[in-house]
């Protein structure tokens, strides 16, 4: 069953869907969407069991990309250029392989169509952890992922998860969902690895990430003919909020937008 998914739109010009990544949401992309809407209407969605979208034990690329498609349908987009972050960047790139034709231009964020090891369970078991019933300020909860998550980066960007409601606090993520599917997430669907997407594609990391490896370039070339692997100056796995000024020229460039005015 796809999911209903939750959104912002904003601009005029063509369609431009923004997908976040694991344990973000929309809210990470509004400063991007904001400078791009100029020339774009901007759609920037919660993916499912995180934001405001629903939560659905079902969490796999083949049922994110049918969230995505089932939104454009609703919102009768007929292609589209995807901009896709981390997990949203597999998602996307998985969306430009089975269905080329919704897909006018792809840029996949600091990832590639390769399986990852991480820390990611290590992190959701922590955040389960946490009792929300004895914290009344984030930095309590802070304090308790401080052993397993040291970067405090790391674990502000986590906690934008954490909404005070009716005077508790609880998750905006589902958790137990994203537990189970940690190893859907941190690979990719082996059916699409012989298949292929011949329009215009970025393949955009962080200079300063590890995320997108000289290793994976004939992988990506083989999937994506077309595909520019670039990487942005300073930037570590979080591209857009390390280095907004970068990546949003970046962007500009790949899509022929006018350079965004200095501000």
């Amino acid at each position: 069953m796809a999911a209903d998914l939750a959104f912002d739109h904003y601009g005029d010009g063509p369609p431009l869907i923004i997908l976040h990544g694991l344990f973000g949401s929309r809210q990470n992309w509004v400063g991007i969407g904001r400078k791009l809407m100029r020339s774009r209407t901007v759609y920037a969605v919660d993916l499912r069991n995180h934001g405001q979208s629903p939560w659905l034990s079902e969490m796999n690329f083949a049922a994110m990309i049918g969230d995505v498609i089932s939104f454009m349908d609703a919102q009768s987009i007929e292609s589209s250029e995807i901009i896709g972050h981390s997990m949203g960047g597999k998602t996307a790139a998985g969306l430009a392989l089975l269905h080329g034709d919704r897909v006018s231009a792809l840029i996949a964020v600091d990832i590639a169509p390769v399986d990852y090891a991480s820390n990611f369970l290590d992190y959701i078991r922590a955040m389960q952890n946490i009792d929300l019933d004895r914290v009344t300020r984030r930095a309590e909860a802070s304090q308790q992922l401080e052993s397993v998550v040291p970067d405090l980066g790391i674990r502000n960007f986590l906690l934008q998860n954490l909404v005070r409601d009716g005077g508790r606090f609880d998750w905006r993520l589902n958790l137990a969902a994203l537990a189970a599917s940690v190893p859907e997430i941190t690979g990719f669907p082996d059916p699409l690895l012989d298949r292929t997407f011949a329009g215009p594609t970025l393949f955009l990391g962080g200079g300063m990430s590890d995320y997108l490896r000289p290793e994976h370039e004939p992988i990506i070339h083989r999937m994506f003919p077309n595909a520019e692997i670039a990487h942005v100056p300073g930037a570590g796995h979080w591209v857009h909020a390390e280095e907004p000024g970068r990546f949003v020229a970046a962007v500009e460039e790949f899509l022929r937008i006018p350079a965004t005015p200095s501000a």
